[in-house]
């Protein structure tokens, strides 16, 4: 009987493979993209550009949370429920606060006459919108992971104390961290 409940105990949760499976897709599509930016930039007309200081910003930001998001789920398998509901909460605000710095350094491109959509855009500008955009998507569903683990933090009526949906959305945020890391140097090397 004990080596069945110790077969159990060593099995991922199905919400973990779940999210792991995703997470190697998502890996997948970005490295694919990558790769065709690298190879696309050595054709003729390619614009070489520089980030704009406010991503330099939104990376410090997007690290910053990812400790906060350590801090939430060691504070909630402490079972220190104030400390959880305030990192979760500093977290989702942080979360916020980086697609808001990711919007504005994209409008500044804009702003600098730089076009990525429709006529007299460059091809170059264009690859950074889509990445950006996309990581941007998976970031927002980020915030919006975090923001149901807000709710559901200072809800009265759910009071559930497994640790799975903080450790996949701790995972899940911290990847996408990570992954803006990988872009935000990728796209000041590869330039």
């Amino acid at each position: 009987m004990s080596e069945l409940m110790g077969l159990q105990q060593k099995k991922i949760h199905p919400n973990k493979f779940t999210l792991w499976v995703a997470l190697g897709s998502i890996v997948m599509m970005f490295a694919g993209l990558t790769s065709a930016y690298i190879v696309k930039r050595n054709q003729n007309g390619w614009l070489s550009f520089e980030l704009p200081r406010i991503f330099w910003y939104s990376t410090l930001v997007i690290l910053l949370s990812s400790l906060t998001i350590q801090m939430a789920l060691r504070a909630f398998q402490e079972r220190e429920m104030a400390r959880y509901r305030l990192m979760i909460t500093v977290t989702a605000s942080l979360g916020l606060l980086f697609v808001t710095l990711q919007v504005l350094g994209f409008m500044s491109f804009q702003e600098s006459g730089l076009k990525m959509i429709g006529r007299g855009s460059s091809a170059s500008y264009s690859f950074l919108l889509a990445i950006g955009g996309l990581h941007a998507v998976h970031v927002l569903g980020g915030v919006i992971a975090l923001l149901v683990m807000f709710f559901r933090a200072f809800s009265k009526k759910f009071r559930s104390y497994s640790i799975v949906p903080v450790e996949v959305v701790a995972t899940y945020w911290h990847f996408v961290d990570i992954l803006w890391i990988y872009l935000f140097i990728f796209f000041n090397w590869a330039n």
